[in-house]
């Protein structure tokens, strides 16, 4: 009878529609559904079959069955086992991968279905359940060993001291405690996820209301609980080198052998080179491995030669004496990236077809036996949009590299990159009640090693400077993050370049230099998302540059264009308005709609050709993967974790979560400096290594996290996370165990991090409740290009109104939170064009202030200072850069430096005489920090109690006023 493990399913479409898992255990030679609040409970003398669903991003779903033999199952209820997988895969349409499970060697994916662990009990259906505890008073202590890393593996042993070993782990479970005894070689991280089998232990027997204990092998401090553990085994003893062992579970490597299954016959073949074309769709294949045995069966197969290959790998393991060894089963089209690693040649995998007739075929013999089954339902792709997951209010300072240095761009200039050059970028912002730093570099697609190697070492250098709490990303032009453009929001990246690396490049090569050129021939692509994420890049000025799902500006000096493509939104015109106002705002364009240009604009792109016409598919997210690594002499070892979760990670080791669009390399906190030091390789290495074979390109966006700093865009890719737990103190191990001694719940250890002030402003950098630029576009509303609000109130004050034809009137708006006046332009003097573009991208963009990364504190202001100079503004002081005697540029952070003898103290403080700052005034100060009372003194009142003058003290070094300061406090 075929496919009665589904019969008794009270929802077959449920196996393939939902999320979760199907789990059936063979009673009498047949399948029973298990029901779900017994899912995790196996038993010895049983088998089961596991089917897991799990939704994919793109809307389709993955399926996968693992049948587990208990250790005393009988050989026919292994067989039905076997039959009733195939029987399964087959009516799911054949897509599913199936795992043969055995008890205590079981794989990682399927022991992450049921953390933190199982343990079989002993008995079975035939025999009935058996209590391990049957009330307080007969209660049976019972021994575990716990093995494993990533997942536990968890074997009941016996009683006594012979089980004891240096090597492993073993939970001794009382009645009134559960002791946990670390052998002396086990590694830290296997500790700690032994404690997550004791915090099982204590839910599953004890209600969660038993203590729990420590005992370290090889530790001979007198301690009240080892004393406890060892009288339970008759005192203590030291214990043998080895005396427990038991199989290692996996056989000795040796080369693939690749056999061919014909009627219930296997013979090998004879090949030097696996490759692709080695395999039959008509025919069952072996690939055998030694620890693992694949089944590969061709999609032309019938259902009974599948279930003949089945049973024949059973046998052949049978016969091998090989019962620990794996056996993986899959269908043609549906190979595992590790089964097609094992073959020289694969060729890259395209979306396989899956016929319905098998499942079709089981759907009418149910109904015919009187079931009611709904066929497999599609699934729909997800709709969703994009979100960067971070906020868009907050401080952004750009620096273009050159040579060696970095030269700090103006407000003005921060949002134009340029192909030939490299830039590095900081933005602050709010995020989970504390600050956030983002420190990036950006590599244009023409820019020189030198300068990339250049970017990057500075960029570790500010990462340094902040102690690591910032996170590191670094991004090619063509495959930039929508992070980095929602922070940049209105982005322009020209041809060419401006910094002296691509410059000498030009000049050594005598290669054209395409330098963007306000007057002369230039076509720009217009993208984005919406007014906030929205940018300008220059492409070749040719036809094949056209795409129909996109609008374009060209212009020839005084001559331009608007080009709409006919598969381009309504908000994308908009886009491409708001960039004319970039580009040209003193121009008027020409629109013109695809397949309705002029000869004159054909001839500005050379000669007219063809070009895309097809809808661009945006790029979805992919479903994300963590691996864990070891990084040592130059090589890397990744190791997936399946069904991941925050606490799989350990903070003395560093984690790859892969999303095929970005790359993200966690570092914990008590990782070596040395291995932290190359975070950033090991990315690049991982992509190299391309481990789930989906093409990674070299240029994928890499960011770098260090635990503790984890920004909202990293931890949306987990079900839940717990800032809490980074902020604890200790190794995992120590974190574990005071999660487990008090009620499951994290204790903080460190402070969150408190918002900086701004050096301009004295406030947070980010308001409270962050305010976002909002721009209506509606399709509805037509206007005149350039005819924005914003845009009209500017150009009454910059422009000739007899000069262009104003249609919109001037109208009032709101200031954004962002958006606050730089420089005001001198009187009588006539305003240039390029103040004009100036002004006008103000109001698309916030200035953000000078934020340097040695010092995120702000000045406070001299009570003594002459009125004029309380009023002067700093953020002149960053708009300009002023030339060192020598012709070099001088950074911000050296301008910071060569400010006169101040202090640096925080913005916005008011300031108190000393007499009320000392401990012991009469009328001391209130409301202040009282471990920051130095802080709130004038630099006047602070020369004055040591005797200095302005000019001494501006001459001593900073570490020697830093040491006066804190002198000053201890008063």
């Amino acid at each position: 009878s075929i496919l009665q493990l589904l019969i008794l399913s009270p929802n077959y479409s449920s196996l393939t529609t939902l999320s979760g898992l199907e789990i059936w255990r063979i009673e009498k030679l047949q399948a029973v559904s298990v029901p779900r609040k017994s899912h995790g409970k196996f038993f010895t003398g049983d088998c089961y079959i596991i089917l897991k669903t799990s939704a994919l991003k793109n809307g389709s779903f993955c399926q996968e069955i693992h049948y587990w033999l208990g250790k005393d199952t009988s050989q026919d209820e292994a067989g039905i086992a076997v039959i009733k997988t195939v029987e399964l895969d087959a009516a799911l349409g054949g897509r599913a991968v199936q795992y043969r499970e055995v008890q205590g060697n079981e794989t990682e994916k399927f022991l992450s279905y049921f953390k933190p662990c199982i343990i079989p009990e002993e008995g079975g259906a035939a025999s009935g359940f058996r209590q391990a505890v049957v009330n307080e008073r007969e209660y049976v202590a019972r021994l575990f060993v716990c093995k494993g890393k990533h997942t536990v593996q968890v074997k009941e042993v016996p009683f006594a001291r012979a089980s004891l070993n240096h090597d492993d782990i073993l939970i001794l479970d009382t009645k009134s405690k559960i002791f946990q005894f670390n052998g002396l070689n086990s590694s830290i991280q296997e500790r700690a996820k032994a404690l997550e089998v004791v915090q099982y232990l204590k839910d599953a027997n004890h209600e969660g209301k038993c203590d729990v204990a420590v005992v370290d092998d090889g530790k001979l401090m007198a301690d009240a609980d080892a004393g406890e553990f060892w009288g339970l085994f008759g005192g203590f003893a030291p214990l043998p080198k080895k005396t427990f062992s038991e199989l290692d579970g996996k056989d000795n490597d040796f080369p693939s052998k690749l056999l061919c299954v014909n009627e219930d016959q296997t013979f090998p073949l004879d090949c030097e080179d696996l490759t692709r074309e080695l395999l039959d769709s008509t025919k069952c294949y072996f690939l055998d491995c030694g620890s693992e045995l694949y089944v590969w069966m061709g999609r032309e197969t019938v259902l009974e030669d599948r279930k003949q290959a089945g049973l024949a790998a059973e046998e052949l393991l049978r016969e091998g004496n090989r019962p620990r060894s794996h056996i993986i089963r899959l269908m043609e089209g549906f190979e595992t990236v590790i089964f097609r690693s094992k073959f020289s040649k694969w060729p890259k995998k395209v979306e396989t077809v899956v016929s319905v007739e098998s499942r079709g075929k089981v759907a009418a013999l149910l109904k015919r036996q009187g079931f009611n089954v709904r066929g497999v339902a599609k699934a729909a792709p997800l709709k969703e949009e994009s979100q960067a997951h971070i906020d868009c209010t907050g401080n952004l300072q750009v620096w273009r590299v050159n040579d060696c240095e970095k030269t700090f761009l103006s407000f003005y200039e921060q949002c134009k990159f340029y192909s030939g050059d490299c830039y590095i970028f900081q933005y602050s912002y709010r995020g989970d009640d504390e600050e956030n730093c983002l420190i990036g570099t950006w590599f244009g697609q023409k820019s020189i090693e030198e300068e990339r190697s250049a970017a990057t070492s500075l960029a570790h250098m500010m990462v340094d400077s902040l102690k690591f709490e910032a996170v590191l990303v670094r991004l090619y032009e063509g495959k930039e993050s929508i992070e980095f453009f929602t922070i940049f929001q209105n982005l322009v990246i020209f041809k060419g370049g401006a910094s002296t690396g691509y410059k000498k490049y030009v000049s050594e090569n005598g290669t054209e230099d395409d330098t963007y050129s306000d007057n002369g021939v230039a076509l720009f692509r217009v993208q984005g998302s919406g007014p906030e994420n929205m940018q300008a890049i220059q492409v070749d000025t040719a036809a094949p540059s056209l795409n129909s799902s996109y609008c374009y500006i060209l212009h020839d000096g005084d001559t331009l264009f608007t080009w709409v493509g006919n598969l381009s939104s309504s908000m994308d015109h908009g886009l491409a308005e708001r960039q004319l106002d970039v580009l040209k705002p003193n121009l008027q364009s020409r629109l013109l709609k695809e397949g309705s240009e002029s000869d004159q604009f054909w001839k500005l792109l050379g000669s007219k050709c063809e070009y895309p016409r097809q809808k661009i598919a945006r790029d979805q997210e992919s479903d994300s993967r963590l691996f864990s690594c070891t990084f040592s002499k130059e090589v890397l070892k990744a190791r997936e974790i399946f069904n991941f979760m925050q606490d799989d990670m350990m903070t003395e080791d560093i984690y790859i979560l892969d999303c095929h669009s970005s790359v993200f390399i966690w570092v914990g906190q008590h990782v070596d400096t040395n291995i932290r030091a190359h975070a950033l390789s090991i990315g690049e290495k991982f992509l190299e290594l391309d481990i789930l074979m989906e093409n990674l390109s070299q240029e994928t966006p890499l960011y770098v996290i260090t635990e503790g700093s984890e920004p909202q865009f990293f931890t949306r890719f987990f079900f839940t996370w717990d800032s809490a737990k980074s902020a604890m103190h200790g190794n995992s191990f120590e974190r574990r165990l005071s999660i487990v001694k008090n009620g499951g719940k994290p204790i903080r250890d460190k402070p969150k991090r408190r918002p900086t002030s701004s050096s301009h402003t004295g406030r947070c950098i980010v308001p409270d409740k962050p305010q976002r630029r909002t721009t209506s576009s509606s399709p509805d509303h037509a206007r005149v290009r350039g005819r924005s609000p914003s845009f009209t109130v500017l150009a009454a004050n910059f422009e000739n109104p007899n000069a262009r034809n104003l249609s919109t009137p001037p109208v009032a708006t709101k200031p954004s939170p962002r958006t606050t006046p730089r420089t005001s332009p001198e009187p009588g003097k006539p305003h240039q064009r390029a103040d004009s573009i100036a002004a006008i991208s103000a109001l698309f963009e916030q200035p953000r202030p000078n934020l340097i990364p040695k010092s995120r504190k702000g000045r406070a202001v001299n009570k003594h200072q002459p009125e004029a100079s309380k009023t002067e503004p700093e953020a002149n002081a960053n708009e300009t850069t002023p030339a060192a005697e020598d012709g070099q540029t001088v950074t911000p952070a050296k301008q910071e430096d060569a400010k006169e003898g101040q202090p640096e103290d925080v913005e916005g403080l008011p300031v108190y005489p000393y007499d009320r700052l000392r401990t012991s005034s009469t009328d001391p100060a209130t409301a202040i920090d009282q471990a920051r009372r130095e802080m709130y003194l004038s630099s006047a009142e602070f020369r004055e109690k040591f005797g200095m003058t302005k000019e001494a003290f501006a001459k001593l070094p900073k570490w020697k006023q830093t040491r006066l300061k804190i002198t000053l406090q201890l008063f």
